[in-house]
């Protein structure tokens, strides 16, 4: 005797069944993947190192001086070409505008390209990315949520060194307003707006770097590739804008206006440069992110 025949919206419910209360934004969390990245070493690595500058820019100072230095002007961005070393020790605000005016052309550089270029990559290089995918996280909810939780780490990375900047230059220095090398000084009350301020571009500076290692991460099992390859293309751009024959070219170059954030360090706060900088460096990191999420979605998973 035949089997009795189910009725069709039950073999639907039979051939593809759900789990109760799944729900594909609910899954991988950010908290999640946050924890997950700040135990990893090289997190907590990135964050001695970004740490430890300021001290070791004032033991330098305290064994050779404060340098009667050379210009060390800023790229585009209005023409304001500034020596913060002439004034690094003059107080707290100062010694923290030195400490971003040193490290925001490479040192800022490896964070957000070892967070942004390592955060895919690493998953494939252990063999978990298609375990991830099998949890089941889709791919978009994946990409997104390693994609804002490395932002958010190259965003502190670049909070933290200023920061301890400030609190290691008020106790050498001491606290005051911030003295321009062009001649006057700004408020000590306005020093610490205008310092995030400068914080604020320097990160957006930086997107085209965290969109390159972060597309280069989804292209490749590598991590040290997507890192390298990110770095190694921003130091190209650098060299570039270097190259005065390509004339009005450079503007389209983010590395052409990467310190423009010194007309934020002036009497009368500038925007323009700063303006400019910000468009060309969004553009091309929308369009990076854009190519990485659209190549991971037809990416073929086996590792």
């Amino acid at each position: 005797m035949s089997a009795p025949v189910q009725p069709p919206e039950d073999r639907v419910e039979t051939d593809h069944p759900e789990a109760a209360g799944y729900r594909a934004g609910r899954t991988l969390p950010l908290r999640v993947e946050a924890m997950r990245q700040l135990r990893r070493r090289r997190t907590l690595l990135m964050g001695g190192i970004l740490a430890a500058l300021p001290f070791i820019l004032i033991i330098a100072f305290a064994i050779g001086g404060t340098p009667d230095g050379e210009d060390g002007g800023g790229g585009g961005g209005g023409g304001s070409r500034i020596n913060l070393m002439d004034v690094a020790t003059e107080s707290a605000a100062n010694f923290a505008a030195t400490s971003l005016f040193v490290s925001a052309g490479f040192l800022l550089v490896v964070p957000v390209a070892l967070f942004c270029g390592d955060t895919v990559a690493s998953e494939a290089s252990w063999s978990s990315l298609r375990y991830l995918l099998a949890a089941p996280v889709p791919r978009v909810r994946l990409l997104w949520s390693k994609l804002v939780v490395a932002l958010g780490f190259s965003l502190a990375a670049m909070v933290l060194l200023p920061v301890v900047a400030l609190a290691a230059g008020t106790a050498a220095y001491g606290w005051g307003p911030l003295k321009l090398p062009t001649g006057g000084a700004l408020a000590a009350g306005d020093t610490v707006p205008r310092l995030a301020i400068v914080v604020a571009f320097i990160f957006v500076s930086q997107l085209v770097t965290a969109g390159l290692a972060f597309w280069l991460s989804t292209k490749t099992d590598a991590p040290l590739g997507a890192v390298g390859g990110a770095v190694g293309l921003t130091i190209v751009g650098n060299v570039l804008d270097a190259v005065t024959a390509l004339g009005s070219w450079r503007d389209f170059l983010p590395a052409h206006w990467q310190f423009a954030w010194a007309d934020a360090l002036q009497p009368q706060l500038e925007w323009g440069g700063m303006i400019k900088g910000a468009a060309i460096s969004v553009t091309y990191a929308l369009i990076l992110f854009a190519l990485a999420f659209r190549g991971f979605s037809r990416k073929d998973i086996v590792s």
